[in-house]
């Protein structure tokens, strides 16, 4: 059974910056590749970066692109989402997910109901 645990979630103001970390708890985790998605009231969750299972290629949803930067550590089963100059539409609930598609789909992992608690950030202006 794969559990998550995402956390470095805050309240920050407009500008500022914050470090999310994701461990999976999964034997061959250098495997998965590694997608942070995030959910605001109201809508669904959705994609905001993916990290391939080497490390060596990344995406990034356009409305985080140049502010955002993902990351992983396979000795400590973790991937990191640094999240910089944020503002109010980076609002939200952020979750992360462990995934054999690249770029990340979530399709297993959302079909397993496997979703952590996610880890709130908060943006004000």
């Amino acid at each position: 059974e794969v559990q998550v645990a995402e956390s470095g979630g805050g309240l920050v103001e407009a500008g500022g910056s914050l470090r999310l970390s994701c461990v999976v708890s999964i034997s061959n985790f250098d495997e998965y590749g590694v997608g942070w998605w995030r959910q605001t009231t109201g809508n669904e969750r959705e994609g905001v970066s993916c990290i391939k299972w080497g490390g060596t290629s990344t995406t990034y949803a356009d409305s985080v692109k140049g502010r955002f930067t993902i990351t992983r550590d396979n000795a400590k089963n973790t991937a990191y989402l640094q999240m910089n100059d944020l503002n109010t539409e980076d609002t939200g609930t952020y979750y992360c997910a462990p995934d054999l598609s690249f770029p990340c789909t979530a399709r297993r992992f959302d079909a397993l109901g496997a979703w952590g608690k996610g880890t709130v950030v908060n943006v004000s202006s």
